[in-house]
Order: C-alpha cells, then sequence, then structure tokens
C-alpha cells in the first residue's frame, strides 16, 4: 500500500497552522483580555498540563483497539468544539476550564498521528521529516497572515481563526487512511521493562528539561518583543523565520540521519539550544542577533524532534509505539511544558525576562550532560533506516 503522503502532510500542516495561532498570540490575546504574568502562565500550563495524562490515556486506548485514527478524528472534533467555548469565555474560571477540556483532546491527536505516520512509512522512516516539514510550513503561514492580521483589526479575532483551524484538522483526519503496526518478529518486550532502561529515563529527563526551557520561549517570547517594540508582523516574521530554518533542517534530514548517528545529531541540537537562550537573554535590543537566534530554531527544536521521534521508534518498538509516542510527549511537552509555563509566569516579574531566559539556558546545559552521559551510548551509531 502507498503512502498517503498528501493526505499526512494535510494533518501536519492544519495542526501546526493551528499551533502557529496559538504560539506567538495566544499569550498576547490573554494579556489583551487583562490576565497578568502569573494568570498568564497559570492557562498555559493548564494547556500543556492535560500532556501529562492525556496522550498516555489515549495512547494506551489506540495500543489496545488497534483503532488510532479513529482515536485521532474524535479528539479533533471534541477540541473544534470546546475552543469555540473561547469565544464566549470572560472570566479567569472559564477560561481554566475551557482550557483543560479542550487541551485533554488536542493534547490526544498529534501523538498517535505520529504513530500513524511511522506505520504507513513502515521501513522508511526516514521520509518521516519529507511529511512534517508541511507542519512547519502551516506554521508560517498562519504566522505571518495572523501577524499581518493583527496589525490592522483586533486580536479578539484570534479565537474564531483558531477555531477554525481545528475544524480543518478535524476534516483532514477523516480523509486520512487507517494504519496498522505489523506483526512483530518475536514475542514483544514489556512497556514497564523498556521504562526501566537507564537510558530510556535519561532519554526522557533530557527532553523534559528540553522542553521546560523553552516555556518563555512559548509563553512570552511575543510579549518579550513587546516590550523592545517589535511591531506584531515583526514578531511574526521572527517566529517564521524560525519555522523556516527548520523545514531548511527537515528537506536535508534524510541525508544527516543517514550520516550522523541520533546520539551526535541530539548533542548538537541541545548545544545550540543552550547559545540560544543565552543570544535572546542577553541581546533582544539586537536585531541581527535575535535572527540568528531564531535561525538556531532548526536545531533546538528540529534536530531534537526529529531525533526524539526515531529514539522513540527504537527504544519501543512496533508494538509499543502509541504508548511510546504517548509517554514521550506527556513527559516533555507535558511536565517540561508546564513546569517551563509555571516558573516562567511566577517569575517573569521578579526575576525580569532575562534572567529567566539564561536559567533556560543552564536548564539545557545539566540536559546536555545528561545526554552525554546516558543516552544513545548504547546505541550510538544508530541512524534511521
Amino acid at each position: 500500500m502507498s503512502v498517503p503522503y498528501w493526505r499526512l502532510s494535510g494533518f501536519y500542516f492544519f495542526y501546526f497552522a493551528a499551533l502557529g495561532a496559538m504560539l506567538p498570540y495566544w499569550s498576547l490575546y490573554l494579556h489583551d483580555k487583562g490576565f497578568n504574568p502569573v494568570e498568564i502562565g497559570e492557562l498555559s500550563a493548564l494547556l500543556v498540563g492535560t500532556k501529562i495524562i492525556a496522550p498516555n490515556l489515549w495512547g494506551w486506548l489506540a495500543d489496545y483497539t488497534g483503532k488510532s485514527l479513529r482515536i485521532i478524528r474524535i479528539a479533533s472534533f471534541f477540541a473544534a468544539l470546546l475552543f469555540a467555548g473561547f469565544l464566549w469565555a470572560q472570566n479567569y474560571f472559564w477560561f481554566a476550564w475551557i482550557t483543560v477540556a479542550f487541551s485533554f483532546f488536542w493534547n490526544a491527536a498529534l501523538p498517535q498521528f505520529e504513530a500513524a505516520t511511522l506505520f504507513h512509512l513502515k521501513n522508511d522512516s526516514h521520509r518521516y521529516s519529507q511529511i512534517r516539514l508541511w507542519g512547519s510550513i502551516g506554521f508560517i503561514v498562519s504566522v505571518l497572515a495572523i501577524g499581518r492580521l493583527l496589525d490592522s483589526h483586533a486580536i479578539a479575532l484570534l479565537p474564531v481563526v483558531i477555531t477554525l483551524l481545528l475544524t480543518l484538522i478535524w476534516c483532514v483526519s477523516l480523509l486520512t487512511p487507517d494504519a496498522h503496526a505489523g506483526s512483530p518478529g518475536c514475542e514483544p518486550v514489556g512497556i514497564l521493562k523498556i521504562l526501566k532502561k537507564p537510558e530510556v529515563l535519561a532519554f526522557l529527563a533530557v527532553y523534559m528539561l528540553l522542553q521546560l526551557a523553552h516555556g518563555p520561549y512559548y509563553i512570552f517570547y511575543s510579549i518579550y518583543l513587546k516590550q523592545y517594540h517589535y511591531s506584531a508582523t515583526m514578531t511574526g516574521l521572527l517566529w517564521s523565520l524560525g519555522v523556516f530554518a527548520e523545514i531548511v533542517l527537515f528537506v536535508y534530514m534524510r541525508r544527516l540521519l543517514k550520516r550522523f548517528s541520533l546520539r551526535h545529531i541530539l548533542l548538537l541540537s541541545i548545544f545550540l539550544t543552550v547559545l540560544r537562550w543565552l543570544l535572546i537573554a542577553g541581546y533582544a535590543e539586537h536585531g541581527e542577533l535575535l535572527v540568528f537566534a531564531q535561525l538556531l530554531h532548526a536545531a533546538t527544536f528540529g534536530g531534537a524532534h526529529v531525533a526524539a521521534i526515531h529514539l522513540v521508534h527504537l527504544y519501543f518498538g512496533q508494538q509499543h509505539q502509541g504508548k511510546g509516542q504517548a509517554l514521550y510527549s506527556s513527559v516533555s511537552f507535558g511536565i517540561g511544558g508546564m513546569m517551563g509555563s509555571l516558573y516562567s509566569g511566577y517569575y517573569w516579574d521578579s526575576w525580569g525576562p532575562e534572567l529567566v531566559y539564561a536559567m533556560a539556558a543552564i536548564v539545557c546545559c545539566v540536559a546536555f550532560v545528561i545526554a552525554y552521559l546516558w543516552v544513545g551510548t548504547e546505541n550510538s551509531q544508530y541512524k534511521a533506516h
């Protein structure tokens, strides 16, 4: 059966277009609604905090039933329906409850779609980046379009745009064919036995720390730029530049995966992440250095994420792929993302943005040490097939 390239790519396009509408601008929307930095941090923590539970629950259900696409469709439908509640929400109470309800379904879809994509690719897993790059393209289109829109229209339009994009995700999921894992050639290893391996525990710890360090970027980068008088269009351009660099990396990732081990790609990505946060912390008034920092997004997210997807595929095998992708999402984007949102929200005013980003660099230094000592040492020559 041929790979449904455009339907898989279409899901990533609209999923990350919705993310492109949320990441740079949702904190600005919350700020416009009158929420303070602590409340914005808490609401953002709720948004990612459901990733601790939701992906694991849906991942177990997908592996148990073998109906991953049905789960994706249900999750995408309710994510769009519940997000529409923001069109009427006014106070913190309703924002918090709608955030929890929406994100419980929103955070279920992507890990299962990652697993479904790898099932479709089978032994051609190196083609993953060629499909995933359409998510980055969707992100850029969304960020630039909404940046221009918000320069001339009220930010109150943002929930309407995001609701539309979430609805399109659901529509594309209806067109995507299901895929199933092949039968394992031998007795599958139990999930608990996999999780007891030091290398797997270290892998999860590294990605939790990386996402913790991304908290100030995802939640407050646009607010930070506004403090330095960057326009909404310029803010959108900087966000888009980072993702454009990510696309270029995805185009060449197939060659890189054949030439370099996942361990080497991960270590270099973490090192460049440290450099990126230090540049943002100390040189926000220098536009040219912010441009360079955004180009590093190719490594800090793109390289690290592709390495993670392939490492999960390696560690958890076909039998536990849904649970493995869900666990990766839960620990990194869930626990790490929630901790990053909370710490950046609580300390944004008291420490100042510069120190918050400097602390993110220190956290990534710890991640580098853990990765160097434990991640990939047993499979140092492993390259994607």
